[in-house]
This record gives structure tokens, C-alpha cells and sequence, in this order.
């Protein structure tokens, strides 16, 4: 007969070599993790991506579990090292957008007072380049290296270095940029002024957008320092200059001076637009965009599109469907030139009567007496894709970028002549519309727009007046030219 001391040793026993298969089966079977997320990475640390996690691999957390530092899967086979809003999974900041490393076990993320990323063969895709003692995140999503001797002193952060995105309170210098997700647009200041560029073409970006500091509180005093913007919690995007808190400008969203509390974000998508969101804890909320006709965007329908308001999307040649998504193409070159002797057959030519540009107030132009005079210049310009003239005016714009989409209006005389270069072929049309995160879409009022368009009043209105009554501005100008995701709306169009 079995004693009772027996049987409890017996069981006990079993449960321990069961434990002991259990330990030894899933450390040796089961895919390997890394450590619990961390709020703070110190010397010595190192990390790799981990096989099955399929989009988002967190590192380190931030005090209020809001934000989320560690490595992003791209393209289901690349690796970012990114910044990432947890509860919408939406990337605010990435730090190695075009050196993307692979997702393997030979990736490596080490800290050893400089963060980087390596490869196999110890290729190195990214580093900070600077010397710390530990990484910290804060609640502001700002990630820092900093020193221990002070915990308020850091060496570097990446609120320096933005992707295609600015949060609240973070500031935006003059020597920073903003670059859409495409690597088509970006954000640059100027001494007084915000500016939205294109990159056309490889050696020059055509601005499309330049909305001028308003000045109506303070002053830009010359040699005084240079100005800087910020998203301000309160619902605006202001602009300041060094030394002085009051703001040079202010372009408020639907969300200014109405108590909504939210974390607030602008983004260069894209299509080209910068527009504001706030998360009201379930969704993006769309606060601001600094371009509301879609026509305005610098392409909305593609190379050689035509873009009509209230019609939609066409093709140049008014021959090709548009509904196929197809036009010519202009991305098989950055110009006409070969040995700086143009070839006659390297092109033909394209007319198209009643078509405009969208942003013709920030473009080069000459005054030219005749519509064969305008298409002349631009034949025998190797580094000119285009020119539009307007017989009232004598107006002729001058594109030395591959054309992009222009806009039907009801002018006739209004003439637009287009190089398409032989044997370009027909390619799906550049649209910029991409899907990502959703949001709630809120009508955007006047209010969101006031200093837009006042600027609009104030820089082009006089400049398009003297077209339109052809009155000429003087000799030669040259004014527009310089050498993460889009956000998905839902139908919802309402705050709950």
C-alpha cells in the first residue's frame, strides 16, 4: 500500500520534470523575442529584428506608453528604425528613410554612445554619429541620447531631424526640410516665408506654394536671426523669429481656440498638400490643409494631365483615356539637352488651347509679343519641357521641369506648348494619392484658411491681374525657381 508522503513526492517529481521539458522545448523550438521594451537604453544594448513580428518590433516606450521606439518592417523584407503613435500605429518619425537596412538576424541596432544600425559584412546603414550615455523617449515623442552627469542635457534628438512630419512643440528651422514619403516635395523656410517645393526635375525644385509670414503681431527685424515654425498645441502653425516669442504669423486650424485636446501633427503627403490632424482618441481628425482645390496640387493627375474643376482628370493629347491612368510619361529624363547641341527629332510637340497653370504666380516668365515668339524660345531652349502663353498679356511661362498636370479652364486664349519626348511610351500617371491611416474628416472653414488666401490677395492677385488686364510687370522675372503614408478620410465628416 502506497503511503501518502509517496504519492506528494512522486507528483512533485513529475511536475518538475515536466517544467524542465517545458523550459527546454521553448527555448530551443519557440522564436526567439527580445527583452520586455525598455524606457531607457544604456551602453552596451543591442537588438535585432525578430522574424515573426510582421510590422512593428518595439525597443523602447516612452513614460505614458503613447509612443514607441524600434524597428519598422518596410515592404514586408526592409527595416526602418522608427517613432510610431502606439495607438494608431501611425509613424511619425523614421531615421534611416532612404537606407533602408534588411530584415534579418544579421540587421543589428546597438548602442555604444552613438545609436546604429549594421548589416552583414559590418556595413553600417545609419548612425547618429555623436557620443551619449543613454537613449531616452519622451512623452513629447522626441527621442534623445543623453548624458548622465545631467539628465537635462542631450546631444542629440531627433526633433532635428524630421521625416515628413512635425508634432506639437516641435520646432522647424531654416537649415531643416520636410520631404513627402515619395521624395517628390518638401518643406523648406525661407527668410520670411514657408515654402512647398517639387522636384521635377534633378538639378532645380519649382516652388508651388509661398505663403509669407503676415507680420501682424511682430515684426522679421532684419539681422536679427532667423525665423523658425511651430505647431502650437492650441491649434495653429505659427511662425517666430530667434529671440522674439511673439509670432511673425499665425495659420490656424478648425481646431484653434476651441479647448480640443489632442495630439496634434502636420504632414507633407503625398500629393504635395500639407495638412493638420489631431487624434481625438479613436481617429486622425483632418484640421488644416494648405491647399483645398485639388486642381491647385502641383499633380494631381499626373505627367501631361489635365485637371478641370468639377470635371476631374484628362489627359494633354485628348486622345488617352485618363480613366486608365495613363498619360504620357516625363520621368525618362531630366532635359532636351546632348552635348548642349539639341537634336530636332529628340521630341515632338503637344498644343493644347485652354489650359492654365496652378501655380503661375511663383513661375519664371518672360513678356513676349506673340505666341510663335513664346514657343520659340522654349524650341530652342534644350532645358525647357514646356511654355504656356496668354495672347491678352504677352505672358509666357516657361517649364523647365517634365510637365505635369495643368489646369482646364474656359480661355482660349490661353495656349499651352508641350515637348513629349519620342519614344517615352505610356506609363500609369504619378498621382501621389496614397492610402494610409483613417481619419475623421472635418470641413475645413475660412478660418483654416484666412491667412492662406490673404496671402493670396496680398503676393498673386496683383500679379494675375497684370496678366489678365495685359498689363506688363517690367523685364524678365524668375520667381518660382530653385536650384509615412498619406491620411485616408472616412465619410465621417463630424466630431463625435
Amino acid at each position: 500500500m502506497k503511503t501518502p508522503t509517496n504519492s506528494v513526492t512522486r507528483q512533485s517529481a513529475t511536475h518538475f520534470l515536466l517544467l524542465v521539458i517545458f523550459v527546454l522545448y521553448t527555448t530551443f523550438t519557440c522564436p526567439r523575442t527580445e527583452a520586455a521594451t525598455q524606457q531607457e537604453l544604456l551602453r552596451g544594448f543591442k537588438a535585432t529584428p525578430n522574424p515573426s513580428v510582421k510590422s512593428f518590433q518595439a525597443l523602447l516606450n516612452d513614460s505614458t506608453g503613447t509612443f514607441s521606439f524600434g524597428f519598422l518592417r518596410v515592404n514586408s523584407k526592409q527595416l526602418a528604425i522608427a517613432v510610431v503613435h502606439v495607438p494608431s500605429s501611425e509613424t511619425l518619425w523614421l531615421a534611416n528613410p532612404t537606407q533602408l537596412a534588411p530584415w534579418s538576424d544579421h540587421t543589428q541596432l546597438f548602442f555604444n554612445g552613438s545609436l546604429v544600425i549594421s548589416g552583414p559584412h559590418t556595413r553600417m546603414f545609419w548612425s547618429t554619429g555623436i557620443q551619449g550615455d543613454r537613449v531616452v523617449l519622451l512623452d513629447s515623442s522626441n527621442l534623445q541620447i543623453q548624458k548622465l552627469d545631467d539628465s537635462a542635457s542631450f546631444v542629440w534628438q531627433s526633433f532635428d531631424f524630421p521625416t515628413n512630419t512635425l508634432v506639437e512643440n516641435q520646432n522647424f528651422t531654416s537649415n531643416m526640410s520636410l520631404v513627402s514619403s515619395n521624395e517628390v516635395y518638401s518643406l523648406r523656410l525661407g527668410n520670411n516665408f514657408i515654402g512647398l517645393y517639387a522636384a521635377f526635375a534633378e538639378k532645380s525644385k519649382q516652388i508651388y506654394l509661398r505663403h509669407t509670414a503676415l507680420e501682424a503681431k511682430a515684426d522679421i527685424v532684419e539681422g536679427k536671426g532667423p525665423i523658425y515654425a511651430r505647431v502650437d498645441p492650441n491649434g495653429f502653425l505659427g511662425m517666430y523669429q530667434v529671440g522674439n516669442p511673439v509670432g511673425v504669423d499665425l495659420q490656424p486650424f478648425t481646431s484653434y481656440q476651441k479647448n480640443i485636446s489632442g495630439f496634434l501633427m502636420v504632414r507633407l503627403e503625398p500629393d504635395g498638400n500639407l495638412k493638420g490632424y489631431y487624434w481625438d482618441g479613436s481617429n486622425w481628425v483632418l484640421v488644416y490643409q494648405a491647399i483645398s482645390n485639388t486642381c491647385d496640387l502641383p499633380s494631381p493627375c499626373g505627367s501631361y494631365g489635365l485637371c478641370t474643376s468639377g470635371s476631374g482628370c484628362s489627359c494633354l493629347d485628348n486622345k488617352t483615356d485618363a480613366s486608365s491612368g495613363k498619360c504620357f510619361s516625363s520621368s525618362s529624363g531630366g532635359d532636351f539637352c546632348s552635348d548642349d547641341v539639341e537634336k530636332e527629332n529628340d521630341f515632338t510637340v503637344l498644343r493644347r488651347n485652354g489650359v492654365d497653370l496652378p501655380f503661375k504666380e511663383l513661375m519664371r516668365y518672360e513678356i513676349t509679343p506673340s505666341l510663335e515668339q513664346c514657343e520659340g524660345y522654349c524650341k530652342n531652349n534644350c532645358s525647357c519641357w514646356g511654355a504656356l502663353y496668354n495672347n491678352g498679356s504677352g505672358f509666357c511661362y516657361i517649364m523647365d521641369y517634365p510637365i505635369q498636370t495643368l489646369l482646364g479652364v474656359g480661355d482660349d486664349s490661353k495656349v499651352g506648348y508641350f515637348k513629349v519626348r519620342e519614344g517615352a511610351g505610356k506609363k500609369k500617371m504619378d498621382v501621389g494619392f496614397g492610402l494610409g491611416i483613417t481619419v475623421v474628416c472635418v470641413s475645413i472653414g475660412a478660418v483654416a484658411f484666412g491667412s492662406y488666401k490673404m496671402w493670396v490677395r496680398r503676393k498673386g492677385a496683383k500679379r494675375i491681374l497684370e496678366e489678365e488686364d495685359g498689363v506688363s510687370p517690367g523685364p524678365y522675372k524668375n520667381l518660382g525657381s530653385a536650384s509615412f503614408r498619406s491620411i485616408k478620410m472616412s465619410s465621417n465628416s463630424s466630431r463625435r
